[in-house]
């Protein structure tokens, strides 16, 4: 070979600053494929199938584990193991379903354990392994015996319907305000319903200022369990009922002149605030403040004066913009029905004789017999004061008006017991909102327990009031019936299933209500307001769709303009 020149020589050097071979891209050595690694690599597996996919999963599904040769998949070559990987249609790998040909076997052969329906009766529960159904006691006597399985969920419970399973997507079901707020209002205080539940005040059982009205004695037949054949139909009665607002009374004010308390509400009102921690629907209280006084008033139509149904059920009815297409089922007409019911029960339960009535110091303050041509109700108004006060240096006292239904004499002493009389209705089990009640008409005699049961669970702010509408009151028992649809499609006729008698504070220790927090709940709120202005006007806020009070200052006269505005939003989706 000729010896090459300096200049060949030269010529034949790389062009770049380094020396050595030039570097490659490619990762194949004559077509093959294979894996570049450094000097630091461990040549362990000539293949590895361990790897991961194409989504950063293994082939089982599971979550890539850690394994001892992380700190070598930092290197050079660690992340190329994907040119290994066979492509894969994604259209295939998307519709790749396993079917399996093996005929399902029920287990109805030897070692399978059969329940009854009964008193105490004993849940089974079939463990997870396929193996032999064990039997479980669940609950106490009269219970209907359902117990917990492994899944969270309850076993030989009713099967119509499982609350919250599948409901993840479901969309967040929102409410219209019970009042527009407007921008010129002034946000003052907000609370949510945690901070009220920890408020805490004890006060006195409260004096009687003066009475009105009179009361006819209760019918005690219908305490009587009714005869299948002869169901009770509930009678409309025309009486002339009331329910006038505080600064509206005149009785109040004229309390209010002799300056008798510093607070002045009636029990609707009052029971709507101290139970407002267990509130789920919007609502809304007026707050005036006339000089050192403070006047809890509602509006004309307002939500407070409705009975709700099924408010606290874990799937209350839902409206016409949730999707319920079955019109007499949504909560407002729920709630006129339910309205309905209340006002002709309370008439139809007394016996209206007008010699054994049981008169009040004065006549009803609301009726005049010149203009009305409906004869007055049984109703009694007891104004009623009680001691607010934390210290004797600031005395603070509550006026409130209570009313009572009826009187029945004590079986015992032969004394009169003051009644307040209610009505708890059933639309229909089998619908949408019924929050998993028991059919009245065959469970109410022999499970009456469960049906109250399941009644506190999903009416308990209703019953709230009413139970402290009744203590504020001092009334000796409540009254509670139950009445039914005549037919569950339609909301105009009812049956009278039975009525139910508690001792208002008994039902109250059933039902965990603290009346020491809701005497705390509506003293906070006054103290509030007592720190504006003399003359101020504010408004008390149920937020509709979470768990917050908010208190607003609002300019005069505010509250004429939105009876007709706030109509429209709660009517349209009832149209569609």
């Amino acid at each position: 070979m000729a010896p090459s020149s300096l200049v060949d020589l030269i010529a034949a050097l790389p062009e770049g600053d380094g020396w050595g071979p030039p570097p490659v891209t490619e990762t194949t050595l004559n077509g093959v494929p294979y894996a570049p690694f450094s000097k630091g690599d461990k040549l362990g597996r000539m293949a590895d199938w361990t790897s991961d996919s194409k989504d950063g999963r293994d082939g089982r599904g599971g979550r890539q584990q850690y394994n001892r040769n992380y700190r070598d998949q930092q290197i050079y070559g660690a992340g190329s193991n994907a040119i290994f990987t066979a492509p894969v249609a994604e259209a295939d790998e998307n519709t790749f379903s396993v079917v399996s040909r093996e005929a399902t076997k029920t287990r109805y052969g030897r070692g399978a354990v059969f329940t009854r329906g009964g008193r105490g009766q004993r849940g089974a529960r079939q463990d997870n392994r396929g193996g032999r159904n064990q039997p479980q006691r669940g609950g106490r006597g009269g219970s209907q015996g359902y117990g917990y399985d492994n899944r969270g969920g309850r076993n030989n419970a009713p099967r119509g319907r499982r609350f919250g399973w599948k409901d993840y997507d479901k969309p967040t079901r929102n409410r219209d305000a019970s009042i527009n707020i407007k921008p010129d209002w002034q946000l003052l205080e907000e609370i949510d319903f945690n901070r009220l539940a920890k408020l805490n005040l004890e006060t006195d059982e409260g004096e009687d200022m003066d009475a009105y009205g009179f009361l006819y004695y209760y019918d005690r037949s219908f305490d009587k369990q009714p005869v299948k054949t002869a169901e009770r139909r509930l009678v409309p009665l025309d009486r002339a009922a009331y329910n006038v607002t505080t600064s509206s009374d005149p009785v109040i004010q004229e309390l209010a002149d002799k300056d008798e308390a510093t607070i002045f509400a009636t029990d609707s009102i009052l029971s709507m605030l101290m139970c407002s921690t267990r509130s789920v629907y919007p609502w809304d209280i007026v707050i005036a403040r006339q000089g050192n006084k403070i006047f809890l008033d509602k509006r004309d139509n307002a939500a407070l004066d409705m009975v709700t149904v099924n408010e606290n059920a874990a799937d209350a009815p839902a409206d016409a913009s949730d999707g319920n297409k079955d019109g007499i089922n949504q909560p407002a007409p729920l709630a006129e029905e339910a309205t309905y019911i209340n006002h002709n029960f309370a008439n139809q339960v007394v016996l209206e004789n007008e010699n054994q009535k049981v008169e009040m110091s004065h006549d009803n303050p609301f009726y005049n017999a010149s203009e009305e041509t409906e004869p007055p109700a049984s109703k009694a108004y007891k104004y009623r004061r009680f001691d607010l006060s934390t210290s004797e240096e600031d005395p603070m006292y509550l006026i409130v008006r209570t009313e009572l239904d009826a009187v029945q004499k004590n079986a015992i002493s032969g004394d009169d017991q003051f009644v307040t009389v209610k009505a708890l209705n059933e639309f229909d089990n089998k619908a949408q909102g019924s929050g998993g009640a028991l059919d009245w008409r065959t469970k109410l005699v022999s499970q009456r327990g469960a049906v109250v049961a399941t009644e506190m669970k999903n009416n308990s702010v209703k019953l709230a009031r009413w139970t402290v509408q009744s203590i504020l009151a001092k009334a000796d028992v409540m009254k509670l019936g139950f009445v039914s649809r005549a037919n569950p499609k339609t909301n105009d006729k009812h049956v009278i299933l039975g009525v139910i008698g508690w001792k208002p504070k008994d039902f109250a220790n059933q039902m965990n209500l603290s009346l020491s927090n809701g005497w705390g709940i509506v003293r906070t709120i006054a103290d509030m307001c007592l720190k504006r202005e003399e003359g101020k006007q504010f408004v008390l806020v149920k937020d509709p769709n979470k768990s917050i009070l908010r208190l607003y200052e609002v300019p005069a006269g505010s509250f004429d303009e939105d009876v007709e505005e706030e109509a429209v939003p709660e009517t349209v989706p009832e149209e569609e």
